[in-house]
This record gives C-alpha cells, sequence and structure tokens, in this order.
C-alpha cells in the first residue's frame, strides 16, 4: 500500500491580498553572525473574499541578513478590520536572490518578482469570534519587495 493513497494531500486556498506600506530602514548592522535590520511598518492593505482591514501603523519587520544572498524576516502588526475586529499577524519569511539582485533590492531598486524567493508562513491571532477559524488553520505566502510597499498573496493550506 502506497502511504501516499491513504492521507489527504493538502492544498492551497487563495486567502488574502496585503499591500504592507514600509518606512525607512533601520540599520543595525553586523552582529557577527549576520547584518540585523528593523523595517518600520506604517500602513497598509488587506483584502479577502470575506472582509478588508487596514494594516495599523506601529509594527515592524525585524531582519536578519544571514549572507549576501539570503534574509530571514520576521515581521509583526495588526489589521484592524473595517467592522473593528482586530488581528495580531506574525509573519515569518525567508528571501533568497543572487547577490547582484539582492544588492539592488537592498537599494530600493525595482527587482522582478521571478528573481528573489520570497516565501512566508504567517499566524494570525485574534479575539473576534468570526475569525478565531484563522488560528486553527496553516497559512503560506509569496511575496515581493517594492520601494515602499511589500505585496504579500496568503493561501489557506487545506
Amino acid at each position: 500500500m502506497n502511504p501516499l493513497d491513504s492521507l489527504p494531500v493538502p492544498a492551497l486556498k487563495p486567502f488574502a491580498h496585503l499591500l504592507v506600506q514600509v518606512d525607512q530602514i533601520i540599520d543595525v548592522g553586523h552582529t557577527g553572525n549576520g547584518q540585523r535590520r528593523v523595517v518600520p511598518i506604517a500602513g497598509g492593505v488587506c483584502r479577502t473574499a470575506d472582509w478588508q482591514a487596514r494594516v495599523l501603523d506601529g509594527g515592524a519587520d525585524y531582519q536578519w541578513l544571514t549572507s549576501n544572498r539570503v534574509s530571514h524576516l520576521d515581521a509583526r502588526y495588526v489589521l484592524e478590520t473595517d467592522g473593528g475586529d482586530r488581528i495580531f499577524v506574525q509573519n515569518t519569511a525567508i528571501r533568497v536572490a543572487e547577490p547582484e539582485v539582492m544588492e539592488r533590492l537592498m537599494r530600493g531598486e525595482p527587482v522582478a518578482p521571478a528573481e528573489v524567493y520570497f516565501r512566508c508562513v504567517p499566524t494570525f491571532q485574534t479575539s473576534a469570534p468570526a475569525l478565531r477559524w484563522m488560528m486553527e488553520r496553516l497559512f503560506l505566502g509569496t511575496g515581493a519587495r517594492r520601494a515602499a510597499e511589500v505585496e504579500l498573496l496568503v493561501f489557506e493550506v487545506s
């Protein structure tokens, strides 16, 4: 018996499209095992099939650049839906590109999303009864960094 026949195969279901506005990078510098940076989050929007939300300013993306190709990202921010519900988002990601592409990205120059491997695993926390299901699911996403924003497509793993 093939074990692949006995368990359900996960699928991806579209969930959300986010445009997260970012502010000027705070460069902490090289810490001995990579470069540490903090990117303040200054707003944005989130759209799903069922609701819309704004990204509240005050969050940040804590970045750890471990080589001239690899960045580990840990973004934390809050969404506020049009109905007033709040959702805490923690989005861990990896961004990988050839060194010359990464240099262009770090300078804020346009880079085609196909040139960068940018994948994320967001988690959500909320007290809103209608949205609590989000805390019981896994999500995966893909992203692109632009000069003043990050665009994310998030999928529910079903």
